[in-house]
């Protein structure tokens, strides 16, 4: 296994729910705070600051610095997509590990409650729809595509038909997801969910249901990375990154379904076939060593996906795989601890993050994965990081 370099030190979490009646500064500056307190650091020490979500549904780097008093000499920011947690993650460890900063501050805020639907002309980034490629998320407007439900819905269909999956099996992510955001006392949606209510839901844009799709939350979380040597200092047992991989892109990737399955390839094109996740091999581990996997679930079937294209699951294999409790608390492999997008709340990532960290410090409580020592944070769009208890 590698020497780890760079560390979580720190998270905050301002919870997931209806923010409306704050400001983005607001909830950020808990978060923020929190996530301070967790590893006894003051606004003074920290000198790096990378923004996941910007202006208008969050804040921009230079204006979060601003009203959260933070002066840094290391700023950046993502596009305001969804795909970029843990981009940021990874460029806070670069920045630590070749002194660009000491003390990094990764904060993902936004507010999704003023806006209406994805999708709907008043959301931010309409526009992006009618870009000469494409929307970000294979939303195509001249099939009256403006949602990325609709992408997602067509690379399942594809996926269904390909293996002969029935579309029931891909109910065991939503239901499994939902038993384990009732032990989350910060999920959004802790009421039970019966495979006759998931069943009896209307579909979004079939074969997806309601409870396949995300919920859409305000939240604010923050991350604090710094240098192993300095975590070990702080009062929390660092979180280590021991391996990492970017996001993949191309002709044939598709954001919302594994390559083979995206609307820019033909119809006969074969299955993909990966090599080991570079993630996994800069960790010098398995996927078999791997005791709990956090991965972006914006469309139940992404989890599938995530567990093929990283190999817990061959190709078609990973609706069959999830079924009976394989991925619940006690499972084999459990999956999105937290609840996940679909049942916590959809934080672009930010919040199966602050899970990772819970479980490899074994303050997950109800949730705990036992002798949790590796976490894998993977998706569809085929970035990574390995994070160990160290």
């Amino acid at each position: 296994m590698r020497e780890p370099k760079a560390a979580i030190a720190g998270v905050g979490c301002a919870g997931f729910g209806d923010f409306s009646a704050q400001s983005t500064a607001a909830i950020a500056n808990r978060a923020v705070a929190a996530a301070l307190e967790d590893c006894a650091l003051s606004r003074a020490d920290i000198d790096g600051l990378l923004v996941h979500i910007g202006s208008p549904r969050g804040l921009d780097y230079d204006e979060m610095a601003r009203l959260l008093a933070l002066e840094v000499r290391f700023a950046s920011q993502t596009w305001s997509h969804g795909r970029f947690c843990a981009t940021l993650i990874q460029h806070a460890s670069m920045a630590v590990s070749h002194g660009l900063a000491d003390y990094v501050l990764c904060v993902g805020a936004f507010r999704n409650s003023p806006y209406p639907r994805h999708g709907s002309a008043g959301f931010p980034g309409f526009a992006e729809n009618f870009r000469e490629g494409g929307g970000p998320h294979a939303e195509t407007p001249h099939a009256g595509l403006l949602a990325p439900v609709g992408g997602a819905a067509l690379a399942t269909q594809r996926y269904l038909h390909r293996y002969g999956i029935p579309a029931e099996q891909l109910a065991a992510v939503a239901l499994a997801q939902r038993r384990m955001a009732q032990r989350n006392d910060l999920a959004a949606r802790r009421e039970p969910l019966t495979l006759e209510e998931y069943l009896r839901s209307p579909y979004v844009a079939e074969p997806l249901r309601r409870y396949d799709c995300s919920f859409p939350v305000d939240t604010a979380v923050a991350v604090v990375v710094t240098s192993r040597e300095r975590a070990k200092d702080l009062p929390r047992p660092p979180v280590c990154v021991l391996g990492v991989q970017g996001l993949a892109a191309g002709p044939r990737e598709f954001v919302f379904g594994l390559p083979s399955l995206g609307v820019n390839v033909s119809a006969g094109e074969e299955e993909p076939v990966y090599e080991t996740p570079r993630a996994l091999q800069q960790a010098g581990v398995g996927v078999k060593d791997i005791d709990t996997l956090h991965c972006y679930d914006g469309f139940a079937p992404q989890v599938l996906w995530t567990l093929e294209r990283f190999g817990f699951a061959g190709p078609g294999e990973a609706a069959a795989w999830v079924q009976d409790g394989r991925t619940d608390i006690g499972g084999e492999l459990p999956v999105n601890t937290s609840g996940g997008h679909l049942s916590e709340g959809h934080a672009n990532g930010w919040g199966h993050t602050v899970e990772i960290v819970r479980q490899l410090r074994g303050e997950a409580g109800a949730r705990q994965v036992e002798q949790c020592e590796l976490a894998l944070w993977a998706t569809t769009f085929g970035d990574a990081i390995v994070y160990g208890r160290h």
